[in-house]
Parts: structure tokens; C-alpha cells; sequence
């Protein structure tokens, strides 16, 4: 078990009984400098303090039902003014309540550790300090973008256009062989003056001008050009590209994909589209043509961020996917969130029952990645696996 030395810990508890208890244990695990509050608002002048004093707090293990600030609040500022900060919540509660708090601190984008609930053990506590020192090690994702200044179409497509967008290739492991078995290609804009830019700033817009087949079929061409130099090195893995709903619209859509493709040299059967669902489906007939003919002539189709927006049962059964890919928001927590786990095992049988696989998405810990074997999911892809990396990095990722 990993030692609490030289961690810098606070522990927000109003019951001065259940507050010492806490406080002898983190030290009986060796830590040498536990700070205490007894509700949110001292505990955030500490915070505060100790940051200036370069000297941050590592872990804050907080209660939630407390006078004066209660932990709902102290978590809503922790997130807006510390998201540094690591946080578990350690509370009497029940269940149910307990996992709202802790899906409300992730929207907050507080970096929360866990939820314990009381009675508290020592292998509980010493389970928290184990996560937190593998989250000192494991890299957490970055920003993609020094900047959230918005971009024109004209901008985008000037872009586009001067061949400044690459696809980062992102690994899938199979938990059944422990094998990378695929890759997903995202998009990313090798701006010359903003540096790397993320999806979250480009793609909406060029969906709302209809030009995100630019986009697409860029990201086609290069992914399956990249497939066929990793299959001349030995390297055999399947390359997923996504598909916008706005694009299925065009009939001659299946056509030019799979013309695209054949012209690199490699086969459909190599390639997954995924569709993803910013839009509902309003042109269904031509969409359902396209998705059916895309699968004859032999690529597989995921649909993707399932759970979340327009991704339903009804899609499920109106398209022949053959991967369903289950949305981080429900797997990133499904270890310490009992009711996340539960959709996440339906969402995973669901997919087997219909003969197709099922992919955790938003893997950012070794509990989550065990947590989805146990539930029998078939591929997992997240951070703790590896991040999206450009072609030469992923060659030598994937190489023995």
C-alpha cells in the first residue's frame, strides 16, 4: 500500500469525533501534514492559502452534509476556482445521493478521486491514497487548444484547404486478449499560430455550414493511407473514422467513401465509421441507404457515444451497426458510481444480445478498465490506455 508521506492532505468533517478518527487513520498511513476544516468555507481559505504558499493541498477528503457551506457548495467552488484540486467524498448518505454529488462535481469539473461511504475502513482510506498517487503518474488529458477564442468557417476551411489537419490515432484493447486491436482517428488542427486544435472548436461549425464532408473525407484519405503503410510494416488493426449524421443526407455518400478507400489499397472490411449523433436523424430514408450500403460492401459501422443526445434504442435497431460504444460520461465513473456500472453492464449486454461489440470509452483508470472486464465489455479505449498520438508515435507504440 502506498504511503501518505509527504502529502499535503485536508479533511472537511464537521463531527469533531468522526474529523479526528479520519484524521489519526490518514496518519497511521503515514502522512505527516493533515490540515482540518470543519465545513467548506474554512476549508477554501485553507485551499487558498496553501496555493499561494506553494504548498497545494493533494487531496481534500471532504463530507457533504455540513452547516454553513455544505460540500455541494464547497464543490461547486472548488470546481470553478480550484479544479487543480483533488477531491473524495467521504459521507453517511445514502447511496443515490452520494452518486448525484458525485456526477454533479465532475460537471463542475472538480477532479474527484472517489466516494467513500461511512463507516469509513482503512483499507478504504489507503484505497483513495493508492488512486491518487496513480493519478500522479498516469497523464491526464490536455487541452487542445491555448485558446477558446472561436474560429470563422473561412478560417477553418483555409485550414482545410492548406492541409493543416491531421488524424491523432487514438488505441482500442481488447479485453478478452489484451491485444490493440484498432484505433480510432480524430481530428486535429495543426494550427501555425494557435498551435493544436481540438473537435469542440471546428467541427460544429463546419456541420452548420454543410461543409464538414471536407473534413471527412480528409480524415478518410489519410487514415486508410496510414492503414496501408501499417499493414506493409506487419502492423494488421482496424482504423475507425467518424461519420457526421449531416453527411448521410447524400445518396452517393457509400459510394464515394468506399471508392476512397479501395483507391489506398486497402479493403473496407478494414475500416469503422462511426457515427456520430450532434443532430437528430431528420432525413432518415437516405441515411438508413447509405448506412445499409455502406455495410455491404463490407465496413463496419459504430454507433457512437451511446446513451447520450439522439444514440437510442431506436437507432440501435433502425441501422446495421456492427459496435456500439458505450458514452465516458457513463464509463469514466462506473467504478465508484454503482448506478453507472448498472447502465453500463446493460448497455454491454444489450450489445451482445444483438450480436455486436461493445466499446468502454473514456478510460482513465485501472479500477474502470477492470471494472469493464468484470462487466464483460469486449474493447476499451481512454487515457489510461493511450492518448490519441500522431502516426510515427503510434507505430512505435504498437511495435514489440
Amino acid at each position: 500500500m502506498q504511503s501518505a508521506d509527504e502529502l499535503v492532505l485536508l479533511v472537511v468533517e464537521d463531527h469533531p469525533f468522526q474529523r479526528q478518527a479520519l484524521v489519526q487513520l490518514l496518519k497511521l498511513l503515514g502522512a505527516k501534514k493533515v490540515l482540518e476544516a470543519d465545513n467548506g468555507r474554512p476549508a477554501l481559505d485553507i485551499i487558498r492559502h496553501q496555493t499561494e504558499a506553494e504548498n497545494p493541498i493533494d487531496l481534500v477528503i471532504c463530507d457533504i452534509d455540513m452547516p454553513d457551506m455544505d460540500g455541494l457548495e464547497f464543490l461547486r467552488h472548488i470546481g470553478r476556482n480550484h479544479p487543480k484540486t483533488t477531491v473524495a467524498i467521504c459521507s453517511g448518505k445514502e447511496l443515490p445521493l452520494l452518486n448525484a454529488a458525485h456526477l454533479m462535481a465532475r460537471e463542475y469539473g472538480v477532479h474527484l478521486l472517489g466516494v467513500i461511504q461511512k463507516p469509513y475502513t482503512r483499507e478504504a482510506i489507503g484505497s483513495l491514497i493508492e488512486r491518487l498517487h496513480l493519478t500522479k503518474v498516469i497523464p491526464k488529458p490536455k487541452p487542445l487548444s491555448s485558446t477558446d477564442a472561436a474560429f470563422s468557417i473561412g478560417e477553418i476551411l483555409h485550414g482545410l484547404n492548406s492541409a493543416q489537419f491531421e488524424p491523432y490515432f487514438q488505441p482500442k484493447l481488447s479485453l478478452h486478449t489484451g491485444a490493440i486491436v484498432g484505433v480510432e482517428a480524430l481530428a486535429r488542427w495543426h494550427h501555425p499560430e494557435r498551435g493544436l486544435i481540438g473537435p469542440m472548436l471546428f467541427i460544429d461549425l463546419l456541420e452548420q455550414h454543410k461543409k464538414i464532408d471536407d473534413l471527412t473525407f480528409q480524415m478518410l484519405s489519410k487514415s486508410a493511407q496510414a492503414a496501408k503503410r501499417w499493414q506493409q510494416q506487419g502492423i494488421n488493426v482496424m482504423v475507425s473514422v467518424n461519420l457526421s449524421l449531416v453527411s448521410l443526407t447524400d445518396f452517393s455518400l457509400a459510394d464515394k467513401i468506399t471508392q476512397l478507400v479501395l483507391d489506398t489499397g486497402i479493403e473496407p472490411q478494414n475500416m469503422i465509421l462511426e457515427i456520430t449523433e450532434t443532430v437528430a436523424m431528420t432525413e432518415v430514408a437516405p441515411a438508413l441507404e447509405n448506412l445499409a450500403r455502406l455495410r455491404l460492401r463490407g465496413f463496419g459501422l459504430s454507433v457512437d457515444d451511446y446513451g447520450t443526445g439522439f444514440s437510442s434504442l431506436r437507432q440501435l435497431t433502425r441501422a446495421p451497426f456492427t459496435e456500439l460504444k458505450i458514452d465516458k460520461s457513463f464509463v469514466t465513473d462506473c467504478a465508484n458510481v454503482k448506478s453507472l456500472a448498472a447502465i453500463v453492464k446493460s448497455s454491454i449486454d444489450m450489445a451482445h444480445k444483438l450480436g455486436i461489440e461493445s466499446v468502454g470509452e473514456g478510460v482513465e483508470s485501472q479500477a474502470v478498465l477492470d471494472m469493464l472486464r468484470v462487466l464483460g465489455c469486449d474493447i476499451a479505449q481512454g487515457y489510461f490506455i493511450a492518448q490519441p498520438m500522431p502516426e510515427r508515435d503510434l507505430v512505435k507504440f504498437l511495435q514489440p
